[in-house]
């Protein structure tokens, strides 16, 4: 079975080359939202502050993931004996948090520009969303390579392609307006990136609270589990099932299984490991192995006297 620290080690070294992708992303992603937001307040742009703020979703992502994989380098230690990874989700939750509020920002401010339009100059808007969508592409292609590595990595590339969305959709608002005066592009195309910001963020809350409340992992059927489990031979029953997420791209399962008395159980827990990872992608088990008849129970009370 392996250790809390081997996991460690093994997902510092298979995410070791995505670090300086992530990083390079970053840093691209969080250089244009500062000029994104310059660009808007210059402008009097509101598309382009929401984008910035949709943008903002993207630099959490790929910080996320970034300090996901540094925070996987350091090893556990007695009082934390998983490490750091649910550091990520906590911090998943917070960015999540404020997303939404950017969010609520962007509607109000939208539909107070319904009422009383502001003249937005449509010519540099255009220009510096187009620069923006040439980001995103960059920081696409740099994250390409590494995006099926893990889940965590495919997140944060899909945040960047759903910024690309909203960057075209700036692009439209300007054209908009550069080329027809068509005032009203800006508050509406804010308020459907603004509506991006809001999916990603529930995304972003619903995953994380999952994870926090130890739900079992998306894609992952309990029930076929143990069906998978009671299917290897010398197995009498499972019970005390239990599959959780311990961050993103790392899950867990712990059971008692009941097994024939035919010897050592060494074959049967490395029967058991194969089939959990092959078909269900889970390498951090851990089995105990009870006889027929065991009563933990009874132990336990027997303990107590």
């Amino acid at each position: 079975m392996t250790s809390h620290g081997e996991h460690a080690s093994h997902s510092s070294d298979r995410f070791s080359g995505s670090k300086r992708r992530l990083g390079i992303a970053l840093g691209l992603a969080a250089g244009y939202m500062v000029a994104e937001v310059v660009g808007g307040l210059l402008t009097h742009s509101l598309a382009l502050l929401a984008d910035a703020g949709h943008m903002l979703s993207d630099v959490a992502a790929l910080g996320l993931s970034w300090f996901a994989l540094w925070m996987a380098e350091r090893p556990p230690n007695a009082r934390k004996t998983y490490g750091y990874y649910r550091m990520e989700i906590l911090a998943a939750l917070v960015n999540g948090a404020a997303l939404v509020a950017v969010a609520i920002y962007v509607f109000i401010e939208a539909c107070e520009r319904m009422l009383q339009p502001l003249e937005v100059q449509g010519g540099p808007m255009l220009a510096i969303a187009a620069g923006g969508l040439g980001v995103n592409l960059l920081s696409l292609a740099v994250l390409r390579g590494v995006r099926d590595a893990s889940l965590n990595l495919r997140g944060a590339w899909l945040h960047v392609l759903g910024d690309s969305l909203g960057s075209v959709g700036a692009m439209m608002a300007g054209a908009l307006i550069w080329g027809f005066g068509w005032q009203w592009a800006d508050p509406a195309v804010s308020a459907a990136i603004g509506a991006l910001i809001v999916y990603s963020a529930w995304r972003l809350l619903s995953e994380s609270v999952a994870v926090l409340m130890e739900s079992a992992p998306r894609g992952i059927d309990v029930d076929a589990v143990e069906a998978a489990l009671r299917a290897v031979p010398g197995v009498l029953s499972v019970h005390d099932l239990h599959v959780w997420t311990i961050t993103s791209g790392m899950d867990s399962l712990s059971a008692h299984v009941v097994a024939e008395d035919h010897g050592p159980s060494a074959p049967l827990l490395g029967d058991i490991r194969r089939i959990l990872a092959a078909r269900f992608g889970i390498h951090h088990v851990t089995i105990q192995i009870e006889p027929e008849g065991f009563d933990e129970r009874a132990v336990c009370r027997n303990s107590t006297l």
